[in-house]
């Protein structure tokens, strides 16, 4: 089929600094994301060297504060920028969106102290995050972790295993949930654990059915020590601190989800134009017309409410609830648009030649990380009718 480059998104940025800064991400991912994405996806390769020069060209801490090294950008500017990254590849967009939510900890509670030492490595000096708060048997229920911190004198030592870690085995620090004290989530800490701790180890990376050339694996802590310097806010603060930092994570998913639905929705467009049955390119016919225009519909209310909710957080706003909605109506988008594609594709989308069929695989587990869908709605009706009773 003949090549028929997609026009970009049309944005409204709120500065020329923005535009230009959507520009350079832009070409990035035309030369050095997109041409390998489909080889290396099938091969199950991690592009470290793609994070590096995001590090290099400052877009690994971009909603950080300048004075460490990050862009100092609105969440509005930044989701946009991972949306752009993950229409060219999902591995990349969502490890940035996991990178920034592993330096969150340390960039809202850290003390003046530990963000002079650590950010500006974290935001700008190569280095790559992973957050460990799920474990084997605590996932939707994270509040009933096991990890265990015990305090010896000055350091805390670590026992435990997490699961389901994007960046599990290569990531250069973790953000780590554990429990410090009583059952519940008041008795849970945060701590920044480097990578190549004492006792720290990773499994293998587990099989997935799509993203894999982005690690995810359980994470093993074997008596790591860590000093209580390392420990992120108030001991018992660990738990609100992992929520505050999920609501903004969300908020990364949602725009890697609106990524991955613009990349099928242009590749089904594209093809639609340049496949001809019955004498005519297959856009000429009214249904699929109707499955493209449903599809373009549902991304651009997906992105406005993941900005919507991006510009309530900017403005110091409660956003939880519009961060949940955008999560949700996000995700279950990539998922429709995905598999709409490629029914628009036919036969040749169900095969590895075209990328429809990789952008569905993908979308299905940006329905589950960072709080399932259905987590999605519980949080949304507690904002609507408070919380369920004990």
């Amino acid at each position: 089929m003949p090549d028929r480059a997609p026009q970009p998104v049309d944005r409204q940025l709120p500065t020329d600094e923005a535009r230009d800064l959507i520009s350079l991400v832009r070409d990035i991912a035309h030369r050095e994301i997109a041409p390998s994405a489909a080889e290396e996806e099938d091969a199950g390769r991690f592009p470290r060297e793609v994070f590096t020069l995001l590090s290099d060209s400052g877009l690994l801490g971009l909603p950080y504060d300048a004075e460490y090294g990050g862009g100092e950008q609105p969440y509005e500017v930044y989701l946009q920028v991972l949306e752009e990254l993950a229409a060219a590849r999902l591995t990349v967009g969502l490890g940035v969106s996991v990178h920034t939510l592993a330096s969150y900890a340390l960039a809202a509670y850290g003390t003046k102290e530990q963000q002079i030492e650590h950010l500006p490595a974290m935001l700008g000096g190569g280095l790559l995050g992973a957050y460990c708060l799920s474990e084997p048997a605590s996932g939707s229920d994270a509040a009933s972790l096991r990890t265990k911190a015990v305090r010896d004198g000055d350091d805390w030592v670590l026992t435990g295993t997490k699961a389901w870690i994007t960046h599990g085995g290569i990531a250069d620090f973790y953000t780590v949930m554990a429990r410090t004290g009583e059952e519940g989530p008041r008795g849970i800490t945060a701590f920044l654990v480097p990578g190549d701790a004492e006792g720290l180890s990773a499994a293998v990376p587990e099989k997935k059915m799509g993203l894999k050339g982005s690690p995810t694996a359980q994470v093993h802590l074997d008596g790591v020590r860590v000093p209580d310097a390392r420990r992120l806010g108030d001991e018992g603060q660990g738990f609100a601190i992992a929520l505050s930092a999920l609501d903004s994570g969300r908020l990364g998913i949602a725009a890697c989800a609106i990524g991955v639905a613009q990349a099928a929705l242009d590749e089904a467009v594209s093809y639609a134009a340049d496949r001809r049955q019955f004498g005519k390119p297959i856009s000429d016919f009214q249904g699929l017309r109707f499955m493209l225009a449903d599809m373009a519909t549902q991304i651009e209310a997906g992105r406005a409410l993941y900005l919507t909710a991006a510009r309530l957080r900017d403005a110091g706003l409660p956003f939880a609830k519009q961060a949940a909605m955008a999560k949700l109506h996000c995700t279950d988008t990539a998922m429709r648009a995905t598999t709409d594609a490629v029914q628009i594709l036919g036969g040749y989308g169900y095969t590895a030649d075209f990328p429809a069929e990789r952008y569905m695989r993908e979308a299905k587990v940006l329905q589950i990380v960072e709080g399932t869908n259905q987590i999605q709605r519980m949080v949304i009706a507690r904002h609507l009718a408070g919380p369920e009773e004990r």
